[in-house]
């Protein structure tokens, strides 16, 4: 699966997967929608994300998910 906005790169966050190559790893944002805040109340309080970085990230879980899911089983 290719995602768009979510990247890899070894030099920012220890390579750990972040939106856009800013510094804001997926593993934030899906903790902040653990903890119960809302789409809108994480746009507002990091106006540099956008409704689609939310979206993809959570594709991202769902599909890491997956994989990780098929790994054990096999």
């Amino acid at each position: 699966m290719k995602f768009e906005r979510i990247t890899v790169d070894p030099n920012v966050c220890t390579g750990k997967p972040c939106i856009r190559g800013l510094r804001f790893p997926v593993s934030r944002l899906l903790g902040l929608l653990a903890s119960g805040e809302t789409k809108q109340s994480i746009l507002e309080a990091y106006p540099y994300l956008e409704a689609e970085d939310i979206d993809e990230a959570l594709r991202y879980a769902a599909w890491n998910h997956k994989r990780t899911l098929i790994w054990i089983t096999n």
